[in-house]
């Protein structure tokens, strides 16, 4: 789940990758795969794989692993054929939502998706509906407990372009392509970092006040992560950390 800026919400997101591990490293096989194919084995030469390379690393996901997938994209093994695709909709309370999907099967993947929607409240939109809302960015997530000065300075010596508060946390934003080395810099300088990703960060923002809304958003975006084809999910929602307790 990414897009969003509280690190409650992040907290979420890492619970759920940390208690399915297996499926994480599944879908990060899925898009080194594809990557690969696209633009060659080559990660000095292929910008995309690279990062995706570097994602799976940050993952703790093996070499053995990530070799694996590169040569089924290069076709030095076998692979699958992975269509891209993009569904946008909304969720409870108009909160706009983005999912990235890898399948073999589109006419599943349409199903599915269209039927995590209905089941909590939400529904599919045409294409275009949500996604100019959202930006590539690098966000980069460091202790909070350092003051501000110490913050942007540490960023913005490792290339980073923006830093603000975020809760607990100091949210850094950099150009995408260079999120890893950012994160790289900031950890070599002694700094803290608690998550770092690519992902697509809103203009907008949805603030969530209604427990009902905030429960069945989270299990939208829960759902759709544990789904096999979809490879993520980027919301524009802000929960507050005491309506998360709340809600579970």
């Amino acid at each position: 789940m990414s897009g969003h800026s509280k690190w409650a919400t992040i907290k979420h997101k890492k619970g759920a990758a940390d208690k399915a591990r297996g499926k994480l490293f599944a879908k990060l096989a899925r898009q080194i795969e594809v990557a690969a194919r696209a633009g060659g084995g080559d990660i000095d030469t292929n910008a995309t794989l690279r990062t995706m390379v570097q994602k799976a690393k940050a993952a703790q996901m093996t070499k053995d692993g990530i070799d694996r997938a590169i040569k089924r994209g290069t076709g030095e093994s076998d692979a699958t054929n992975y269509e891209s695709i993009v569904y946008e909709g909304y969720a409870p309370g108009g909160v706009a939502l983005m999912v990235e999907v890898l399948t073999d099967n589109r006419n599943r993947a349409a199903s599915d998706i269209r039927s995590i929607f209905s089941k909590f409240g939400g529904s599919l939109a045409e294409p275009g509906a949500v996604s100019w809302q959202f930006t590539r960015r690098g966000v980069v997530l460091v202790d909070g407990s350092i003051d501000e000065d110490s913050a942007m300075t540490a960023a913005l010596e490792a290339g980073a372009d923006d830093v603000t508060r975020d809760g607990e946390a100091w949210r850094i934003l950099t150009d995408p392509s260079v999120v890893w080395d950012v994160k790289d810099a900031l950890e070599a300088s002694g700094t803290v970092v608690l998550a770092a990703e690519s992902t697509m960060v809103s203009t907008t923002t949805v603030d969530v006040g209604d427990v009902a809304d905030a429960r069945n958003i989270l299990r939208i975006v829960d759902a759709l992560e544990d789904n096999d084809d979809v490879q993520d999910v980027f919301a524009n929602f802000d929960i507050e950390e005491s309506l998360m307790q709340e809600v579970g």
